[in-house]
């Protein structure tokens, strides 16, 4: 599977450099252009979430198949967070995800040089404000447009939205409506027409992905089970099995064994999945942990690079 967007939907609109970073009365920006996201050939997408309060986003880059490649082919830095301001949504980085896309020379270039997509997570912050429940279609694309423009001005190849931890109704917000996670996905695609969006099947979203004829799965490029070792297949409109991953293992996690990665990564391949997910890569070594899933997925063992 290529891991770059499938869709050129709209390509021309509003993916331009010069979009505002921080919505409305903010300075605009001229934001540089990037490749896209690398191409893998058809190989199952294997996806690292790393928390960068607690492990670095190089983690990811570690780890190498026998023939040089790397053992991941996505990683997220996780995460940013979508907060409130009494009127707006707004997107909000803390200092450990700030740092990350300030040193973009550091912490995300050598990634990709290396053929690793990095994307941006977008996290529900306690606030009230989530994919869900944005007013109207014109709210929706001022947390889009933040969003694209946070995405190009650091090079980032897609973002991954994760709609936990909102807490929908705090602060007079609203509770989640029909239209709003969808008209999202429209404002994102809309922006960013060559980045990878990717959704981590959870929240409120994950019940309302379908709208005035529009499927969640006709904007999205993967979508996957977000729950740690398990595996399961959430519905996601119009999103094939070859971009879903329903495994997905926690890496950080003292019960996480090879066995248990392997029978997971053995499953995704006999199934037909696209997608296998992991979570918290630590620092040091992991190889055993890192193969379990390599060896099932491509036929090769992982090493340190």
């Amino acid at each position: 599977m290529a891991l770059v967007s499938r869709r050129t939907l709209l390509a021309g609109a509003a993916g331009a450099a010069g979009l505002a970073v921080g919505g409305a009365g903010a300075s605009t920006l001229a934001l540089p252009a990037v490749a896209d996201p690398v191409r893998r050939g058809d190989r199952i997408a294997s996806i690292a979430y790393i928390e960068v309060n607690d492990n670095s986003i190089l983690n990811a880059g570690d780890y190498v198949l026998e023939d040089g490649s790397p053992a991941f082919d996505i990683a997220v830095v996780f995460a940013a967070n979508i907060n409130y301001d009494g009127e707006n949504a707004y997107l909000h980085c803390n200092e450990n995800v700030q740092h990350v896309l300030d040193n973009a020379e550091t912490y995300i270039r050598p990634l990709q040089a290396q053929g690793i997509s990095v994307t941006l997570s977008v996290l529900g912050n306690h606030q009230g404000a989530g994919f869900a429940n944005f007013p109207d279609a014109a709210a929706a694309d001022r947390f889009a447009q933040q969003v694209a423009s946070t995405v190009r001005r650091y090079g980032l190849d897609g973002v991954d939205l994760d709609d936990e931890w909102v807490e929908y109704g705090e602060n007079g917000t609203g509770q989640p409506n029909e239209h709003s996670f969808i008209q999202l996905l429209q404002s994102l695609r809309t922006r960013l027409p060559n980045r990878l969006i990717t959704f981590y099947v959870i929240g409120p979203s994950a019940d309302r992905q379908e709208h005035d004829g529009v499927r969640s799965g006709d904007l999205l490029d993967y979508a996957w089970n977000p729950y740690y070792g398990a595996y399961l297949d959430f519905e996601v409109p119009g999103l094939p099995r070859a971009q879903y991953g329903a495994a997905a293992v926690d890496l950080g996690s003292a019960s996480t064994t090879p066995d248990s990665v392997r029978s997971l990564a053995e499953r995704t391949v006999a199934d037909g999945y696209g997608a296998f997910v992991t979570y918290q890569l630590q620092g040091g070594d992991q190889t055993e942990l890192v193969s379990a899933f390599t060896e099932p997925l491509y036929g090769s063992p992982a090493r340190l690079r």
